[in-house]
């Protein structure tokens, strides 16, 4: 017996999430159905099951849509969803298998699954020139002007802190480490609101606890088990990096 096909559905909100969930799972039962909370979560279950298919929200933090398809160009067949009609419409007519405005429609999804089905055994579209004018149109929405300062408490003391300085942010219980050459400091903005703020050609998501200054790398390293790690110059400490994120580091 063949595997079932395996499909993510990558959206922040929960409650439209679960229904998308839901009403794929009556229209498709046989499709294996992984729900991802945003796309860090979804660069994760593209690397561990490599989806044939994946319905992914061009808007979610962490990672949007596009960097998720990005990754699962020419693997996966994508279908974005977004309540952007501009959005939309140039995804569909530039030859991804199709797009779902919100909020989705159960006759536009029953369209989507027809089609997916008829294009399985198809390789999926190349969507290299969407992808690049979709960011286009996404930068001056998504990308407000970064940030500069980011002020923390240490002690009795209140520091600014240059965030041209900062080697690497790192999720930490119920805080957010900042780590500079000199100073090691704590914050209560979570990182996903954090990472919101900065510039992303700078600052790189590696690991889902972790942001690094992309000049202050090292170099990375696979170990025994085949987990990855990364180092900054001038640190001892390594630093987890998660493989959803190791496109970044082709260069290398």
């Amino acid at each position: 017996m063949s595997e079932p096909v395996c499909a993510i559905v990558a959206e922040d909100e929960a409650p439209q999430r679960d229904a998308l969930c839901a009403s794929l799972a009556a229209l498709w039962p046989a499709l294996r159905i992984l729900p991802c909370e945003d796309g860090i979560a979804a660069l994760e279950a593209a690397v561990e099951h490599r989806p044939r298919i994946a319905f992914l929200d061009i808007r979610m933090p962490g990672s949007n849509g596009l960097e998720v398809a990005q990754m699962l160009k020419q693997q996966a067949h994508i279908v974005f969803t977004t309540a952007y009609d501009e959005f939309a419409i140039k995804a569909f007519e530039a030859g991804a298998v199709d797009y779902l405005l919100k909020p989705i429609r159960p006759q536009r999804l029953a369209e989507a699954v027809a089609r997916l089905k008829l294009r399985l055994e198809l390789t999926p579209p190349a969507l290299d020139g969407l992808l690049a004018s979709l960011r286009q149109q996404l930068a001056p929405v998504e990308r407000p002007a970064a940030l500069r300062w980011i002020t923390a408490a240490l002690g009795d003391t209140t520091r600014l802190i240059p965030v041209d300085e900062v080697l690497y942010f790192q999720a930490h219980e119920k805080y957010v480490r900042v780590v500079t050459a000199t100073l090691d400091a704590l914050i209560r903005t979570p990182l996903r609101e954090l990472l919101a703020g900065l510039d992303q050609d700078r600052f790189w998501q590696v690991h889902r606890s972790v942001v690094v200054r992309a000049d202050a790398i090292d170099r990375m390293r696979k170990d025994d088990r085949g987990k990855y790690h990364l180092w900054l110059r001038g640190r001892d400490e390594c630093l987890p990096l998660s493989s959803a994120f190791l496109h970044r580091f082709k260069a290398m």
